[in-house]
Order: C-alpha cells, then sequence, then structure tokens
C-alpha cells in the first residue's frame, strides 16, 4: 500500500474495515444519528490523524467520539473532550482558534499532530485490545512518517499509553523495559524523543476536576519546550 505520505496514509486509514464491530458501530451510529445532529451527514468512517505533516509534537488520544469526530471526520472535533483540547491549545499558542465545530471550520494547528490508536468510534468508548492491536500497525507508520521532525509525544490516558509504548517500539525507538507505567505528568525519555502521559480529556476527567485546564496546558506547555514550540505565555 501507499504510506510514502501522510495524506497517502490518512487516506487509506479512512478505507480500513479490518474491525467488524467497530465497522458495523460506526455505521450504525452514523444512520441513526443524535437528534440534535439530525440534520448532519455524519463521516461514519475511520478518523485519520489531523495537523501538519513535518508537526513536532503529537498528541495521542484513544479512538472517535460517536457524535464527535464520527460525524465530522476530524480528530476531537464537534465533542466536549475535543471543545477542552482544543482550547487548551489555542491558549498555548499551538491552535489557530479556540474551537473546533466541523473539518471545514479553518482550524490550523502550529507544529502539532492529533491522532489515537483506535480510529474507528468504539461502542461505550471502549475498544477491545483486538482491536487496538489490529489498529497499531496504522500508528506504527505515521511515526514512521512522523520520525524526522518529531521531538515529543503528549499521551492522553492510560489506554493510549498502553497502545502507544509498542507502536515506538515498532517505529524504532527503545522504550524501557518494563515499560513505564502511565501517570499524569510523567516524562519518560526515548532517543530523540520526549514522552508525556496526560490525563483523558474525558467529560469524566474534566467535570470532576480531575483534569483541569491549568493542568492541560501545564503539560503541553511543557511538551511544546521540549519539541522546540514557542507558546503563549500563561496570562
Amino acid at each position: 500500500m501507499d504510506t510514502s505520505s501522510l495524506d497517502a496514509l490518512d487516506r487509506r486509514i479512512t478505507r480500513c474495515r479490518a474491525c467488524p464491530r467497530l465497522v458495523a458501530w460506526r455505521e450504525e451510529v452514523a444512520d441513526t444519528k443524535r437528534a440534535a445532529f439530525a440534520d448532519w451527514t455524519y463521516w461514519g468512517r475511520p478518523v485519520p490523524g489531523f495537523g501538519p505533516p513535518d508537526a513536532r509534537l503529537l498528541i495521542v488520544g484513544l479512538a472517535p467520539a460517536a457524535h464527535g469526530a464520527n460525524r465530522t471526520g476530524r480528530m476531537f472535533t464537534g465533542d466536549r473532550s475535543g471543545d477542552v483540547l482544543y482550547r487548551a491549545l489555542y491558549d498555548v499558542g499551538l491552535a489557530s482558534r479556540p474551537t473546533a465545530v466541523s473539518a471545514d471550520d479553518g482550524l490550523e494547528l502550529h507544529g502539532v499532530r492529533l491522532t489515537s490508536p483506535v480510529h474507528c468510534a468504539p461502542p461505550a468508548n471502549k475498544p477491545t485490545p483486538g482491536e487496538r492491536d489490529t489498529c497499531r500497525p496504522w500508528l506504527v507508520q505515521e511515526l514512521h512518517l512522523l520520525r524526522p521532525t518529531l521531538r515529543a509525544v503528549v499521551v492522553l490516558g492510560a489506554f493510549g499509553w498502553q497502545a502507544a509504548l509498542p507502536a515506538f517500539t515498532e517505529a524504532g525507538w527503545t522504550v524501557p523495559r518494563p515499560r513505564p507505567a502511565f501517570a499524569h505528568g510523567t516524562r519518560v525519555v526515548l532517543p530523540g524523543l520526549d514522552l508525556f502521559g496526560c490525563f483523558h480529556v474525558s467529560q469524566r476527567n474534566t467535570f470532576t476536576g480531575r483534569l483541569t485546564p491549568a493542568m492541560l496546558r501545564d503539560v503541553l506547555r511543557t511538551a511544546a519546550d521540549a519539541a522546540g514550540l514557542e507558546t503563549k505565555p500563561e496570562e
């Protein structure tokens, strides 16, 4: 398959039908919709990464939300988790606008790319380990293509952390053994790459205060600094 560029890889991802449960769910959601989005034509396919091909910082999530990215076709776009993440990226100077409502809203990321270890919306937001492993080659190839410029990675949540570490190994980085445990604020230095853990921007975490906007901005600033990206100072 042609995966010589991120654009080509993204096109291949959007045509993947490898996991029957995920295919059935994403298409069912796209057909039945949510009442608030009845006038939308849902994307209903695997959601590729989003951001420039020469990104220095990568943010790894979990999987598309059923009525968020599965609706809009862009990572973290159209749901409350994305509202929190894009607001923080804007506040630190890594996004051109603080909101993300659709794939054609003009939003641009500065030196940052967003991706996930599972590219299809899963039932109850819970991919199976088998689905995670089936999707891993896409992340491995994405890491290969980003490697010339990539200097830091923020992984959101324990699921993403467990999925990403084997992908880094397969993409050629030396990951410590035993593998580092996930924790918010943890930092693991790999050869030429700094890896950061951050609580996921899920509603459960943000509504309860487990992850505050200030905590998220702090991780993003630290990771951006490690990647050599300029950020706006905290006001």
